[in-house]
């Protein structure tokens, strides 16, 4: 194949600018913004979990505190009515008053330990409400965090998407005054060679493989037409030659 040395050239503008796009590529996927944001969110989906669960036990034991203190009054109320029935003297027969006693001592009974279980059900649902407030804080600070690091990402990829439409269209320009026969075989290079497809002898070494070339490739290389492309022997890129190719 043979190109214009001029046309070479370019084609060396043509790899520069597919380093930068490529630079550009990685930059942009792995901006540490990424792994902030990941590890704020996974944060804030376990938070949110643990809020949930907070509320629900906060949620939980206010219907159990409601269930607790009715079963108290109604215990109560049953309390005053056989006290005010013993008060009364309706109740005249001795073993009914009997009766009636025991009711009131076990009534009681029963109201205190309901009442224990009131203090105990008020106490689980005060550390919920406080476990709540607590997470509904952190829920807060993290969100925070998260939306701060977001507008950085934006703000950075936005800048790096516009570095990257500026170098593409510079690329579409430059790569359209290369022959389509010479693009077309460093577009395959540089697929088969990990982004790079052309590069340039300079000193007598391959800016490809960074190999330099031996006394007999440099005759070659000498003898070569001024309009040959040329290959390396080594990494089988095209080798460019320049005026800092030391021939």
């Amino acid at each position: 194949m043979n190109a214009a040395p001029a046309d070479q050239i370019r084609l060396l503008d043509v790899q520069a600018l597919d380093l930068r796009l490529s630079q550009l590529a990685h930059k942009r996927t792995s901006l540490p913004e990424h792994a902030e944001i990941d590890s704020l969110t996974k944060d804030l989906t376990q938070l949110r979990d643990l809020l949930v669960a907070a509320q629900t036990e906060e949620s939980d034991t206010a219907r159990e505190q409601t269930k607790a203190e009715q079963d108290v009054d109604q215990v109560r109320q049953r309390a005053i009515r056989d006290q005010q029935r013993l008060d009364s003297g309706a109740v005249s027969s001795p073993k009914d008053l009997e009766s009636l006693q025991r009711e009131i001592v076990s009534l009681a009974k029963r109201q205190g330990d309901l009442e224990d279980v009131v203090l105990e059900v008020m106490e689980r649902r005060e550390a919920a409400q406080e476990r709540a407030a607590e997470l509904t804080e952190r829920v807060s600070s993290v969100q925070a965090r998260t939306d701060d690091a977001t507008t950085r990402r934006d703000s950075a990829l936005a800048e790096l998407d516009a570095e990257i439409a500026s170098a593409t269209k510079e690329r579409e320009i430059v790569a359209g005054s290369v022959p389509g026969d010479l693009l077309k075989l460093y577009d395959k290079l540089r697929a088969q060679q990990g982004g790079v497809g052309a590069a340039r002898l300079y000193q007598r070494r391959c800016e490809g493989c960074r190999l330099e070339l031996n006394i007999t490739e440099v005759n070659e290389v000498k003898a070569a037409a001024p309009d040959a492309v040329l290959r390396c022997e080594n990494c089988r890129r095209i080798l460019v030659r320049t005026s800092e190719s030391g021939l």
